[in-house]
């Protein structure tokens, strides 16, 4: 059986990337006055964030950290998530906007302020993707089954016990 996951890790990485881009491009804006340098900077940032992102999700894809028995992943694996992306994140806007700006501050300033900014709109999105199946075909239609089929029976038993 081929491996879909590939496809549903490249289309977060595109849907975070549109999200993230806009938050940076706002952030720097505003720390920095200057619209022309926020542009610069989240448009630099759109090459190196999708490929550090992409390979954040692989590697997040093979460890199991997190994940219960039924295969759901919890919400402490997204949190987990959040903190190892947003630790990437930080330092490669931090080193983008010091580069773009030739100010080490600015470069820190924009770092701490997306931090915050960040992690919610993160948080948000990984929950949000949890709920889609896309690239992960049967992943909660497996367990759906079992459950209408245990479901079922225990109608079908309830209805035979009514009738005795």
């Amino acid at each position: 059986m081929k491996d879909s996951s590939h496809k549903r890790h490249i289309a977060k990485a595109i849907t975070w990337r549109i999200i993230g881009t806009i938050d940076t491009i706002l952030l720097s804006w505003f720390i920095s006055g200057s619209p022309y340098t926020g542009l610069k900077i989240g448009l630099a940032e759109v090459i190196t964030k999708m490929i550090f992102y992409y390979f954040h999700e692989r590697l997040w894809f093979k460890v199991k950290l997190g994940v219960k028995k039924n295969g759901d992943d919890s919400k402490k694996r997204h949190l987990a998530k959040t903190i190892s992306w947003r630790v990437v994140g930080t330092l490669d806007t931090m080193l983008l906007a010091w580069i773009i700006t030739g100010n080490p501050v600015t470069g820190v300033q924009i770092g701490i302020a997306e931090v915050v900014t960040k992690m919610i709109l993160y948080y948000l999105h990984e929950r949000t993707w949890y709920k889609i199946d896309y690239g992960l075909p049967g992943r909660r239609s497996k367990g759906k089954a079992v459950t209408e089929t245990k479901d079922e029976n225990e109608q079908l038993i309830i209805e035979n016990e009514q009738k005795q």
